[in-house]
């Protein structure tokens, strides 16, 4: 065996061992550090204050103005106006819906909402439970839950979905 090939043996095996001691200084370095494991899902982490998660909407709060509906790139808000029995329009909304499935996130419907607090705001919860199609539209009108509701065809009617876990039960407004 030549001198050349048992240096370039004896470097390899030093660059291995050296490479070993790095990754076992680093799994030493977080050894003793606090464990950040969350029990999810009964707990989940709180996001920075800047997500856009879920849209939620505050039918006491809207004013009817269609703002956000003209706002939204993807056409998934639908709004419907309350109505006095002479067929006038009211500023209070009948029907809010906002179609998951389209949806970007892009928080223009929220910029564009001129109430304080906000009718419409996204959440901070960074999960939503769908189980169909029909579950992707969630719809609002006064007395709903934060969450919505959704049409079920097999019943025929509204119903609010049990799957959901909220990370707040009343979501801050931003």
């Amino acid at each position: 065996m030549s001198s050349s090939n048992a240096v370039g043996y004896l470097a390899g095996i030093y660059q291995g061992f050296s490479g070993t001691i790095k990754g076992l200084m680093v799994t030493l370095r977080y050894l003793f550090k606090p464990s950040i494991t969350v029990n999810y899902p009964v707990a989940k982490l709180k996001p920075y204050d800047r997500f856009r998660g879920a849209l939620l909407f505050d039918a006491v709060t809207c004013i009817g103005c269609n703002l956000c509906v003209k706002a939204c790139p993807s056409d998934c808000i639908d709004l419907q106006n309350m109505t006095t029995p002479e067929g006038k329009k009211i500023a209070k909304v009948s029907w809010y819906s906002i179609d998951f499935g389209k949806c970007n996130y892009c928080k223009l419907c929220e910029e564009a909402c001129p109430t304080k607090p906000k009718s419409v705001w996204h959440s901070l919860d960074y999960e939503n439970v769908f189980f169909s199609r029909h579950e992707m539209v969630r719809a609002w009108q006064q007395g709903d839950p934060w969450c919505g509701t959704y049409f079920d065809p097999a019943d025929k009617k509204y119903r609010v979905s049990q799957e959901q876990i909220p990370i707040e039960e009343i979501p801050a407004r931003r």
